[in-house]
């Protein structure tokens, strides 16, 4: 087993130690939803973070929750080429477009062009709950990743 195989601090420990973190989080998150921010698209952008930000453990809880929500097996499956998937509105696409230049911002920001595009499609008051969905779900993953929470895998299920 590698050493990549084998949790750091798990995420029961992490939560139990730190409450605060873990609630302050976990509100932030929520609040998202709570002002309006459709459930479904705010898992697409927590999946599409997740997958460029390498977090094992967020990509297995946001798919699972997007299953239970009934997002289209196509979407989950082609999210990662979602530019060219032709499966996705072009809400869908300006939201993950902004979830993108969000989480890869490497010292240059987001241009004018990026806040131009997802205006196109959202209103400023939705553009700041997407702002808050990325924000939080980039936190968590710099947190689960390093920590390699192990991912919470249901069980099989039998054909």
């Amino acid at each position: 087993m590698s050493s990549a195989d084998t949790s750091r601090i798990s995420y029961e420990t992490f939560k139990n130690r730190q409450p605060g973190a873990y609630e302050a989080l976990i509100t932030l998150g929520n609040s998202a939803t709570e002002g309006g921010l459709d459930k479904a698209l705010a898992e697409l952008i927590k999946l599409r973070v997740s997958q460029i930000n390498g977090c094992a453990f967020c990509l297995q809880l946001h798919l699972n929750i997007a299953r239970k929500l009934g997002i289209e097996r196509a979407k989950l499956d082609l999210l990662a080429t979602w530019h060219d998937a032709g499966v996705f509105s072009e809400r869908e696409a300006a939201a993950l477009a902004w979830a993108e230049a969000l989480t890869r911002l490497s010292g240059v920001g987001v241009s004018d062009v990026d806040w131009a595009a997802v205006r196109e499609h959202f209103s400023e008051e939705e553009t700041e709950l997407l702002t808050i969905t990325i924000g939080t779900i980039n936190t968590w993953n710099r947190i689960a990743g390093p920590f390699r929470f192990t991912p919470l895998v249901p069980a099989r299920e039998t054909v």
